[in-house]
């Protein structure tokens, strides 16, 4: 489970000592009071595999890539205190390329100092997962495991957090460093709970701490656990209740794109299915400020229904909507008609539920935006895209007189 306590036990080891110049390393056991971000922890024969999902979510999860998504640790990170001056971390990442795409690049690990970014490497080897598009089929190549290593870091007591790739599915092996850590505390800071799709994810993102999320919770001093789950932000019933039996102290929900670009559900569902799954969520946070996030600005289907299908013709991938806009008569889902069907729920559910709040996704990324940076694929915004969407979800939430803003004393 995801270590949300302060009083997490600190592991006891002996002081390093370094002799004719090798280091003398400690070993940590990754236990679940060292990860964040994390909702289950499963034993393997290699480590352990941090999920975004429990493993009751899970059984019910019905297709691979949703099993692929929530296994990748957007917003995990391993968080202690230390005065060591090396980490290493060994780790076994599984990384995934599509058929027919150019390789993505390589994933990274992001180590944070004292909440500011130290250092950036990555592991070149792993199993590489090549996916099938057309048929969500995939082999597996299995490969070695590798190791990170940060060094020449400040000789104090300091805040570590490693950020894992957040697009690698990363099982760890091992924590070592030179010098005892100790359980982080969170120190007053409170638990946001974000769910959403492959944006939220971090597709395109240039590493996991530029993720929109991840910048959006530097910048309102929060905790995040990501639940951006690639493709499947699907009002899906069992991410409803792992949410519900999280405890957190604010809950986003961003709706909307992946029930179009997939087309799920005609209008008669959706309204229904969005009432189900806040009724879950306030089943366990009846008074936790809840926020509502339709989509941003994406010009291939604001009025277009889907679904989605990637063209490979070119040099980059890139999104066209099948859809006929005729069909929206029969109650095929568009994004603006799903921002219309949001505000109207919303809406009607703030008259008896003061914590509920929205925010339209284009105040986000609207047509201005687009026009200055636009959607590099026509679906995912580029990294300078996650950067202006976290600063802006930020100022909108975050800020005085938003709907996440610190109470007054």
């Amino acid at each position: 489970m995801d270590s949300r306590h302060d009083d997490a036990p600190d592991p006891r080891a002996a002081a390093p000592r370094t002799e004719g110049g090798a280091t003398n390393w400690i070993t940590t056991a990754i236990e679940p009071w060292i990860l964040r971000g994390a909702l289950d922890v499963e034993r393997t024969a290699h480590g352990v595999l941090p999920h975004r999902l429990p493993a009751a979510a899970r059984e019910q999860v019905p297709d691979a890539s949703l099993a692929m998504a929530e296994a990748q640790p957007s917003g995990v990170r391993l968080a202690f205190r230390t005065r060591a001056t090396a980490v290493e971390l060994d780790a076994l990442p599984t990384k995934i390329v599509y058929a027919g795409a150019p390789a993505p690049l390589e994933g990274v690990y992001d180590l944070l100092v004292d909440g500011r970014l130290a250092g950036r490497s990555g592991i070149a080897g792993g199993n590489l997962r090549t996916v099938d598009m057309a048929t969500q089929s995939s082999i597996v190549r299995p490969g070695p495991p590798g190791t990170v290593r940060f060094t020449e870091l400040p000789a104090r007591m300091k805040d570590i957090e490693i950020w894992l790739p957040h697009r690698e599915i990363t099982e760890l092996i091992a924590l070592r460093t030179d010098a005892p850590v100790e359980a982080l505390s969170r120190r007053g800071r409170r638990v946001w709970l974000h769910h959403g799709s492959s944006i939220s994810h971090g597709s395109n993102a240039a590493g996991p701490t530029t993720t929109w999320p991840a910048i959006a919770a530097v910048r309102g001093g929060v905790d995040l656990i990501n639940l951006g789950l690639n493709g499947n932000a699907l009002l899906d019933q069992f991410t409803a209740r792992a949410m519900r039996d999280t405890p957190a102290d604010l809950i986003s929900v961003k709706i909307g794109i992946n029930l179009v670009n997939t087309d799920l559900m005609r209008l008669r569902a959706f309204g229904p299915a969005v009432d189900g799954f806040l009724d879950t969520l306030r089943e366990g946070h009846p008074r936790t400020p809840l926020l509502v996030v339709s989509p941003i600005l994406c010009p291939l289907q604001q009025d277009t229904p889907g679904p989605l299908a990637v063209d490979l013709s070119g040099p980059t991938p890139r999104f066209r909507a099948l859809g006929d806009p005729a069909d929206r008569a029969a109650g095929r889902l568009t994004l603006n008609v799903i921002r219309a069907e949001l505000s109207r729920i919303t809406a009607r559910r703030a008259t008896e539920d003061p914590h509920l709040h929205y925010l339209d996704g284009r105040s986000l990324y609207g047509e201005p935006d687009h026009a200055e940076l636009p959607l590099a694929d026509g679906l995912h915004p580029d990294p300078l895209g996650h950067q202006r969407i976290g600063e802006r979800f930020a100022r909108c939430a975050f800020a005085d007189g938003g709907p996440f803003a610190l109470p007054e004393d």
